[in-house]
């Protein structure tokens, strides 16, 4: 059983770790899920510069991606809907109503510049394996940009989850040039749907926002919705608006749809209705108003790590600069290694020295000859003479020997050491030549990737509670011993909201808080119900009369119920007590009816409830008397509140009181 319960383990820990890692969540080095880098790197191996079916890129790529058509399909939508990396052509779904793309093989994609200057130099770029061993793709894409801030991101994975909200580009990249020169720097995010966002929880991506959709309401009998909330569509608002409607939450005649390539959702109010009073209801009761909660979690050197905006563009700061200094690294490495190949064929072809190797007869011969011939200008060469050079050397063809023109050659050295300087230059100034290629990027991004247009905006996000009209009668049914808002028979207690909380005390003297029910049993008696509001039960004192059944000994109690769990019992007596009155007058009178003895006189005796001092509604109550009681009388202030069910408990109380005096 050990045995199988290692291999268990052992085995959901490499599935847990495959599907963190390779599915579910990003990489911070390039803001990429596994499935859409190899998509892009598809696209850069495929590129011509024109449009390529979405079919043939996704046959392309299952040599890289082992799932299947459909996710890889899916996938190439979603990042073109980005409008980052991918121009499209045909209906790629619409994002407004929430539409599906056509068919792969109907539509048509190719990278944008923006792609290939932010993600692709495959000089720099580490490549493994792909699945089935017969290509290769990139672990991660040397990204310039934090891309995941830009995209967003949404993932499940085992045992934990991301959701990355997008950000505007240019805000991006700002945010990048202000951290590279040390000043201080805010991103917040920005939805392609537009809408209003309040991000003053936003915790740098690691709290939440509340977004909105935004409302027009200049025809008071109509509400226009223009751009809808953070990650939704018209489809799913105009739904939510419909089931309020119908639930009666808003006053609405006609709720249509005309989104296309903008956003126009009509909602038509009834009578004597007007736009003023029905936004806050529209925030409430539907999803124009949705509160979205953010989890910036990342894969960083090869672990999940949760991080914070600023975290995220800190990191790729230090990282445009690394790849900016191994890219200028390279270029000079080359440039060094084209001067000295044009050093060689200068000198090889002006010093004759090609016609030494005429009259020898082996290869090691032809090539010690070369060597040879090049010891007088160690000098003008950066570095000594390699097989390789003189392999290159060799290959020079006649005609070109013949029409070497040395001024083309000098110019072009010229050149190389002129950019030979010009590195040396940037690398001794990575974060002024980081910036530079910054704002250099700021200037060709497309004007409507630079607009923002999410509206940020401060607001509080709007509680039902206080919205919603208290129009739902509360009825107690005091024969069946039901009470709720389904309720057809019995007795209207008071008006309640779904939202409302309220209080019952049953006959047992046990109280509970619940919300308002559509149908409880509580009990074929019921002292007192109202709403368990604070400031309704502050002002509410209880009075609680009960007596012992063994001793016959009365109490009285008096408190205020003012802590409680929801659908949880409290007694507000001693376990096994019979409670003879409740009531939540001040002030009032009862008479205790003393059982009848020999040589005692006084057989009853008048209390007054003010009397006595309030105390906690935990405590124990104060013993009214040390007689035996028959039963209690109201003197005076029958009344118990605003409630009616008392009454009904009251009145059954004196049946039984009479019962018993006629000895039945």
């Amino acid at each position: 059983m050990a045995y199988i319960k290692n291999i268990f383990d052992k085995n959901f820990i490499e599935y847990a770790s495959y599907v963190i890692r390779d599915r579910a969540i990003p990489d911070i080095e390039d803001g990429l899920k596994p499935v859409q880098r190899r998509i892009l790197h598809t696209m850069f191996a495929m590129d011509d510069g024109r449009y390529n079916k979405v079919a043939n890129v996704v046959g392309e790529c299952m040599k890289y991606h082992p799932h299947g058509d459909a996710s890889i399909g899916s996938a190439l939508v979603v990042l073109a809907n980005k409008e980052l990396f991918i121009d499209k052509q045909g209906n790629f779904g619409n994002l407004y109503t929430g539409d599906g793309a056509s068919a792969p093989r109907y539509i048509e994609c190719r990278l944008k510049p923006l792609a290939k200057r932010v993600l692709h130099n495959p000089a720099i770029t580490q490549y493994v394996p792909s699945y089935d061993g017969r290509n290769k793709e990139p672990v991660v894409f040397p990204a310039k940009l934090p891309v995941v801030l830009v995209t967003g991101a949404e993932g499940i994975a085992v045992g934990m989850s991301t959701n990355i909200l997008s950000h505007n580009l240019k805000e991006v990249i700002q945010a990048e040039i202000d951290c590279l020169k040390g000043e201080e720097f805010h991103l917040y995010p920005d939805c392609p749907t537009g809408g209003l966002i309040d991000v003053s929880d936003y915790q740098d991506g690691l709290g939440k926002i509340v977004t909105r959709a935004k409302l027009d309401t200049k025809d008071p009998k109509r509400i226009v919705i223009r751009e809808l909330p953070f990650g939704s569509n018209s489809e799913r608002l105009t739904e939510s608006i419909v089931r309020a409607a119908k639930n009666g939450k808003i006053k609405a005649t006609a709720v249509t749809d005309f989104t296309a390539e903008k956003v126009e959702i009509e909602i038509r109010l009834q009578r004597g209705v007007y736009a003023e009073d029905v936004v806050q209801t529209l925030y409430a009761f539907t999803d124009c108003e949705q509160s979205i909660s953010c989890n910036l979690l990342v894969i960083k050197d090869n672990m999940p790590q949760v991080m914070t905006v600023s975290d995220v563009v800190r990191h790729h700061s230090q990282q445009l600069v690394g790849i900016l200094k191994r890219e200028l690294e390279l270029e000079r490495s080359q440039l060094e290694d084209k001067l000295h190949l044009r050093t060689l064929e200068r000198i090889f072809i002006e010093e004759r020295i090609y016609k030494r190797i005429e009259e020898e007869k082996t290869e090691s011969a032809v090539h010690k000859a070369v060597v040879t011939g090049f010891e007088p200008f160690k000098a003008e060469l950066t570095r000594p003479v390699t097989a390789e050079d003189v392999e290159h050397l060799l290959k020079i063809p006649i005609r070109r020997i013949s029409l070497y023109d040395i001024n083309k050659n000098r110019q072009e050295v010229v050149a190389i050491n002129k950019r030979l300087k010009e590195i040396a230059r940037l690398l001794k100034n990575l974060v002024a030549y980081a910036i530079s290629w910054l704002e250099e990027t700021l200037k060709d991004i497309e004007p409507e990737l630079a607009k923002r247009r999410t509206e940020i905006k401060r607001f509080s996000a709007v509680d039902v509670r206080e919205v919603a009209k208290r129009d739902l009668s509360l009825r107690y049914d005091g024969k069946a011993g039901y009470l709720g808002t389904a309720i057809s028979g019995g007795e209207e207690l008071l008006q309640v909201t779904p939202y409302d909380r309220i209080l019952f005390v049953r006959r047992s003297g046990i109280y509970t808080v619940c919300q308002a029910p559509e149908k409880v049993f509580v009990d074929t008696g019921m002292w007192w119900c109202g709403l368990a509001e604070r400031e309704t039960l502050s002002k509410t004192l209880f009075t609680i009369i009960y007596r012992d059944p063994a001793t016959k000994f009365c109490s009285i109690k008096r408190c205020r119920i003012e802590q409680f769990i929801a659908n949880r019992d409290y007694p507000l007596v001693p376990d096994g007590m019979e409670v003879l009155h409740i009531s939540t007058e001040k002030s009032f009178s009862f008479k205790l009816h003393y059982v009848e003895k020999p040589r005692i006189k006084i057989r009853e005796e008048v209390f007054s409830a003010a009397d006595y001092e309030e105390k906690g509604a935990r405590t124990l109550g104060v013993r009214l008397s040390s007689r035996e009681t028959e039963r209690l009388e109201l003197v005076k202030g029958r009344g118990t509140g605003k409630v009616g069910a008392v009454k009904v408990q009251e009145k059954s109380a004196a049946k039984n009181d009479e019962k018993k005096d006629k000895g039945e």
